[in-house]
């Protein structure tokens, strides 16, 4: 077998390291190990919106879309026919960092199933015809001479149903305006006008530029042989000598130093509102737990302040949903606050949540809250240990995103010595209004 270079890593709640292989190549294997009869075999590419331009915003998800469209020895379909045959969910998703493919599934009769999945996974992966049938010809939108229209017309439908959709427009116009020039600024979907136009070669040349050894993360969880299994995947991810691509870096941006506020119109009837911050990058564990526990504290299900105080003791309630949402990003993720309330309320809502925020800002989170989002946290990482989708999913992340999953095995520990101090310290940090970005949906 070829020089690889192995590593371990003690994945909590998992009974043996976990295990991480780096090929000459570039390309990373990790299997860790999980009980049970299901296996979960999943590639993860360092491409998403992050590397897209206004040229190809999209190009990430649409080649998502067309993956599964056949290969050499596979026409279209019969990856997902084969696989789900046996009991298989198979499924792909893309975000700003990331585009990742999966498939869970029984192992089979003497590993039979497995194997095959690793063969068509690879196969799919490494050699996508991306056929011209299957994307449908270029077309301007609007041209309804144009009557094959195939996947193009799927992910446009897509697009429309979403950009149709309230909570997605407030959501796209605080993104958008919480940064200058970072490409997370784009929607990852893409735009209807994009997709129409863009051509078989220029999909092509994105998947030939960005799916590299160096990019890939092969993720297999189960109970297996591992060498066998290593072997397998090595053999079946034969890149043939493709040449690896470095992502560029790109410079991390600022908040704003005055709070924003949009205002947007549509046939509604109540209002939508989403405030945003931006928060510190993916490898910063420590203000990403702060942000984690301040979103678990202020909007995280009924017991939240923003619920208990805003909706449940309300005398008048002017809010039918008001919550919290962190995402976490390479180059610095996002803070949310999201409220759906009364239209004709709007001073008052978005008065009522700037107060909550105030108070946050204050210091005046108690030992109770702080210990309760804390226990929550520890609770949510257990949970991502109890499925081989969710093993995968967390240690994907890790590799990818973090580009380390040393953070993984030691997160309980920085996690448990986290204190109140500095959960207030990342409050003020990132959670100031005025760099904050509001957009505000009300009805024509």
């Amino acid at each position: 077998m070829e020089n690889i270079i192995k590593r371990e890593i003690k994945y909590p709640y998992l009974t043996r390291p976990v295990e991480i292989y780096e090929r000459q190549n570039g390309h990373k294997i990790v299997l860790a190990h999980k009980e049970g009869g299901l296996v979960n075999i999943s590639s993860w590419v360092k491409t998403g919106s992050i590397n897209e331009n206004d040229e190809n915003n999209g190009i990430s998800h649409f080649l998502e879309h067309l993956m599964f469209k056949g290969t050499h020895k596979h026409k279209a379909g019969y990856f997902d026919r084969t696989l789900e045959s046996k009991g298989a969910i198979v499924n792909a998703a893309t975000w700003k960092d990331y585009t990742f493919y999966y498939v869970t599934l029984p192992q089979g009769h003497d590993g039979a199933y497995f194997k095959e999945a690793i063969e068509l996974h690879a196969d799919m992966m490494l050699d996508p015809v991306i056929p011209e049938d299957e994307i449908g010809p270029a077309f301007t939108l609007g041209d309804d001479s144009v009557s094959q229209k195939r996947e193009r017309h799927v992910v446009i439908e897509e697009i429309r149903m979403r950009q149709d959709q309230p909570w997605t427009k407030v959501y796209n116009s605080t993104n958008n305006n919480m940064y200058t020039k970072h490409p997370y600024k784009r929607d990852v979907i893409g735009y209807p006008e994009t997709i129409a136009s863009i051509s078989r070669e220029t999909i092509l040349d994105y998947y030939r530029t960005h799916y590299t050894p160096n990019n890939i993360t092969t993720i297999v969880v189960g109970d297996f042989n591992h060498e066998e299994v290593l072997k397998k995947v090595c053999e079946e991810f034969d890149f043939k000598g493709r040449e690896n691509y470095q992502n560029p870096p790109f410079e991390l941006d600022k908040p704003v130093h005055e709070a924003k506020y949009i205002e947007l119109k549509g046939k509604i009837n109540t209002g939508f509102a989403i405030t945003g911050w931006l928060g510190p990058v993916a490898r910063d564990v420590k203000d990403n737990i702060g942000l984690e526990m301040l979103a678990v504290i202020l909007g995280e299900g009924q017991s939240s302040r923003l619920y208990q105080n805003l909706i449940e003791k309300a005398k008048d309630p002017i809010f039918n949903v008001v919550a919290t949402d962190f995402y976490n990003f390479r180059d610095g993720g996002n803070f949310f606050v999201q409220a759906n309330f009364k239209a004709d309320k709007k001073e008052e809502a978005l008065s009522l949540i700037k107060s909550e925020m105030d108070k946050i800002l204050n210091n005046d989170i108690t030992e109770q809250e702080f210990l309760k989002a804390k226990k929550k946290l520890k609770v949510r990482f257990a949970e991502g240990a109890e499925t081989v989708s969710d093993i995968a999913e967390n240690i994907g992340y890790y590799m990818t995103v973090c580009n380390d999953l040393d953070l993984a095995e030691n997160y309980l520990q920085d996690l448990e010595n986290f204190t109140l101090e500095e959960l207030n310290s990342a409050a003020n940090k990132y959670l100031k209004l005025e760099n904050s970005v509001t957009t505000v949906l009300l009805p024509e």
